[in-house]
């Protein structure tokens, strides 16, 4: 148990020794375990047992998201994570506020993963989503994707796709969101040509942290386990 997670078990959820604890590895499997002992140094944990559960989605779905600012991205990375987002790639777009050097994007991504695990513990999932590293828009859709793969394009413009009228992907599902000034036309064009289908949620214009949490929530509701 590294040390931010110490000091919530000692200073925030003030748990004494003899509390039950659960920890998880990242990869599906849970240990039960008691507090031993708390001083200063942490604390000590004796583990009792060791079990396999799943609470990830049948939806395997892909956030990529045009990087918003500060606590508007920290949000988007939590709620996603609480909805059952497989991984998270973040992108950098004409009009993302945010501008990233290369040690300024690693050490972004390092703090949006403690996002990821700190969102996990809350939520109770034992397997962390993948948060990739940060790619340009146009680069990044120039890769190639699995067969059978559903991308999708959140665009307050398109006017012939919703999600209700479209039937469950069989494999992955790729979401794509703008940052807070959207996509321009180079952006939009790129992504249509790529193979993605528009799809708006509703007529109102959702902010970028609004748009992808009710994007997935929609489709966990539809398709998935909600």
């Amino acid at each position: 148990m590294v040390a931010g997670q110490a000091h919530h078990v000692i200073h925030v959820l003030r748990l004494q020794a003899g509390a039950p604890l659960i920890l998880f590895d990242g990869r599906g499997v849970e240990y039960t375990s008691l507090i031993k002992r708390i001083d200063k140094s942490g604390l000590t944990l004796t583990v009792t047992g060791r079990n396999e559960v799943s609470r990830e989605s049948p939806l395997e779905i892909v956030l990529a998201q045009g990087i918003s600012s500060g606590e508007r991205m920290d949000y988007t990375v939590q709620k996603c994570v609480e909805l059952g987002v497989s991984a998270i790639q973040p992108l950098i777009t004409q009009r993302s506020v945010v501008r990233l050097t290369s040690e300024r994007a690693d050490r972004r991504v390092a703090h949006w993963q403690s996002v990821t695990a700190a969102a996990c513990e809350q939520c109770g999932r034992n397997q962390l989503p993948s948060v990739l590293p940060v790619q340009p828009l146009m680069k990044w859709l120039g890769e190639p994707v699995p067969p059978g793969s559903a991308r999708y394009l959140l665009s307050p413009h398109a006017t012939a796709t919703r999600l209700r009228d479209r039937a469950r992907p069989e494999g992955r599902i790729t979401l794509l969101v703008g940052p807070e000034g959207g996509w321009n036309a180079e952006e939009t064009q790129a992504a249509l040509t790529a193979g993605y289908t528009p799809l708006a949620l509703g007529p109102r214009v959702l902010r970028t942290e609004t748009a992808a949490v009710a994007a997935l929530a929609a489709m966990q509701s539809l398709w998935g386990d909600c």
